[in-house]
């Protein structure tokens, strides 16, 4: 199974990814962990995407794109894989299409979920006091919530008009939320 898993800041991708990705035995593949074991391990494209953020510049749509691709083409994503943080606007959109007709593996589904901003809110503050996350601070979550508001909310039109969306509530308890997901993609 290829899947998606989209939603605003604090809806709980993260963990609904790793939730479906064990249930499916699939890897989670977040595109954070992707540019962290890159830089990490100093290969190319990680000192290439290091010489972006050390300077406090995002990462380019270019080189994101070719990290995703360099991960989907490993071997223990031939069987699929649930991607996490991408794509993040239309132009991912375009480049994940191409790269999944270049490896001959069309995406299934794309799981969206959602919850109200107050909800959003609490468990980012929770996650921060937790985590000690230094970008979960009001700042940095009004311009995410603002950026993924601009720009990767309208992309669930793309998927719903390709019949491939799967839209969840992301409120209340992370078992039930699971099971819904896993009751709409089964």
């Amino acid at each position: 199974m290829r899947l998606l898993i989209m939603g605003p800041q604090g809806v709980g991708k993260g963990t609904q990814a790793k939730l479906i990705a064990e249930h499916y035995g699939i890897p989670h593949i977040s595109t954070g962990d992707i540019f962290r074991y890159n830089m990490k391990n100093e290969t190319p494209l990680g000192l290439e995407a290091k010489s972006y953020t050390d300077k406090g510049q995002l990462v380019p749509d270019e080189l994101t794109n070719k990290i995703v691709k360099d991960r989907l083409a490993m071997d223990d994503a031939k069987n699929g894989w649930i991607l996490d943080g991408y794509p993040r606007n239309a132009s991912q959109v375009e480049a994940l299409d191409k790269m999944l007709e270049e490896l001959g593996t069309p995406l299934d589904k794309a799981v969206a979920l959602d919850a109200d901003r107050d909800t959003l809110l609490a468990r980012i503050a929770k996650r921060s006091a937790e985590e000690g996350r230094a970008d979960d601070n009001a700042e940095a979550i009004a311009q995410r919530l603002k950026t993924y508001d601009e720009q990767t909310a309208p992309l669930l039109d793309v998927y719903k008009k390709r019949s491939c969306l799967v839209s969840i509530d992301g409120e209340g308890d992370i078992d039930k939320i699971s099971q819904k997901i896993f009751d709409a993609l089964d």
